[in-house]
């Protein structure tokens, strides 16, 4: 059986490096992009085109459902004057925005006669969304393999992110120009969850290649 499938793909360190490991394992795909909303769509898709591997950027795929999200307060919809205001993780919480992801990338992949889809979710020691558990993604796994063809595939799950980035180095992915900031449509913050993971990350393997 094929293991061509979906990427989903958002320009962020993680998926990043599995369109990277993806061709390693010779595994052809098509990256899916999804804007549901998040202030920093733009950004994202910008990067994703000038880090996904070049082989693949005239494949990517979008798919536009932002009206979903437009009445939420999540700073990750509206984005937050930087400058003034206090923010916690509660405040970038999306309700079931990975329900939502898989959901589309499976729906896709099935459209398309593709079999797997491929997510770069992993272990983070911030994520507070019931949908960002090891259980959840089990159930979720089962569900969609259940009741369709697709198979959801999260090589990554029990990665944590600096594991994903020395993947990254290893494999050649453009890291350091990924984007992949909550607060900010723009630049990193710095301060929110994804923020602080990836240069945590970073910050130790610059202290290895020292």
């Amino acid at each position: 059986m094929s293991k061509d499938g979906i990427l989903l793909a958002s320009g962020g360190l993680d998926s990043t490096t599995m369109a990277y490991w993806l061709l390693e394992e010779k595994i052809d795909f098509v990256p899916l992009f999804v804007n549901y909303g998040q202030h920093c769509a733009e950004t994202e898709f910008k990067t994703l085109k000038e880090v996904l591997p070049k082989s693949h950027v005239d494949k990517i795929e979008v798919v536009d459902i932002q009206s979903v999200y437009k009445n939420s307060a999540s700073k990750f919809i509206k984005p937050a004057d930087l400058w003034e205001d206090q923010i916690s993780a509660d405040d970038l919480y999306i309700p079931y925005r990975n329900v939502l992801l898989l959901t589309i990338g499976a729906t896709f992949a099935q459209t398309l006669g593709l079999s797997n889809v491929y997510s770069a979710f992993i272990n983070s020691n911030h994520a507070k969304e019931i949908d960002c558990s090891n259980e959840f993604f089990e159930k979720m796994e089962s569900m969609l393999t259940d009741y369709g063809s697709v198979k959801i595939n999260m090589p990554f799950r029990y990665y944590s992110k600096y594991d994903v980035a020395k993947l990254g180095v290893k494999l050649g992915a453009s890291i350091g120009s990924t984007f992949s900031c909550q607060a900010s449509p723009l630049i990193p913050c710095g301060a929110c969850p994804n923020c602080v993971d990836r240069l945590e990350a970073l910050k130790l393997l610059q202290i290895e290649t020292q």
